[in-house]
């Protein structure tokens, strides 16, 4: 199977399995006239990626969760899917206090023909000032 056939297969993009090639995150093996060959182990791996990758896992910790599925146990990977857990709960936290944020600009903001608008002053301060909340 070329790689279009196993970008269609496998629902990751060509460009996107290239990409994975190149930091060595898959490995098919190429034909004389240098075309790669893709099997059953490569689309399976390619899925794989692809579903880590819809979930948020870092590209190292896909080629970690691929090592571990040659050799890992359930506590190996139970421990780098809590580690990402609590990226994700971070960042939604994150993303909590920004709408906080700008819940509050626009809230503040009357939005009519005037020049004066919080939401402006508050995108003019310094990104490490404190925001109004």
């Amino acid at each position: 199977m070329n790689i279009s056939e196993a970008a269609a297969e496998s629902g990751v993009p060509a460009k996107t399995i290239r990409y994975y090639e190149d930091i060595g995150l898959v490995r098919p093996p190429r034909l004389a006239n240098g075309y790669r060959v893709f099997g059953a182990a490569e689309l399976a791996a390619l899925a794989f990626i692809g579903r880590a990758r819809s979930l948020g896992f870092s590209v190292e910790d896909c080629r970690t969760l691929l090592a571990l599925e040659q050799g890992g146990t359930s506590h190996d990977v139970k421990v780098i899917a809590e580690e990402h857990l609590t990226r994700i709960a971070a960042k939604i936290a994150e993303l909590e206090a920004m709408r906080g944020t700008l819940k509050a600009l626009v809230s503040r903001c009357r939005g009519d023909d005037g020049a004066d608008c919080p939401i402006m002053d508050d995108l003019r301060r310094p990104a490490h000032a404190t925001h109004a909340a």
